[in-house]
């Protein structure tokens, strides 16, 4: 009698190391973008996540911009440090590619927010339907 080991989740499991090295990204960025970077583009810049590919070679940062800020002027100025950043990166992580880093707009805050305006306003219109006096 044979197994079948193709079954999903039978495989090799995934390594914590991506995983690691993305945190430890996450921090470093979040840490120059506070302390280093001067370009005033990127005042109000947060790095929400960061995916790494299994071999470490590539990192998509994800980055959201508070109230007020422009997008768009943010991925530009990004780009612009992105030299600065894997340098620092190197310096400071003990890897033995520093990552291509590719930057994207976390669009997940935004979406959380429009769901919520659309929760609350079908709240209060339930509400005046549930309360006949």
């Amino acid at each position: 009698m044979g197994y079948d080991f193709s079954l999903p989740g039978l495989g090799k499991p995934e390594s914590s190391r991506p995983k690691r090295v993305a945190e430890a990204i996450r921090n470093e960025l979040s840490i120059l973008l506070l302390q280093k970077v001067r370009d005033a583009r990127l005042r109000q810049v947060s790095i929400t996540r960061v995916d790494m590919a299994p071999d470490l070679k590539r990192a998509k940062v994800y980055f959201s911009v508070a109230a007020g800020g422009h997008a768009g002027q943010a991925a530009k100025g990004l780009e612009r440090a992105r030299g600065f950043f894997r340098s620092s990166l190197a310096r400071v992580m003990n890897l033995r590619y520093t990552p291509d880093l590719v930057f994207f707009q976390d669009r997940h805050i935004e979406e959380n927010e429009r769901l919520e305006q659309l929760f609350a306003e079908l709240a209060r219109e339930r509400k005046p339907d549930a309360d006949p006096e």
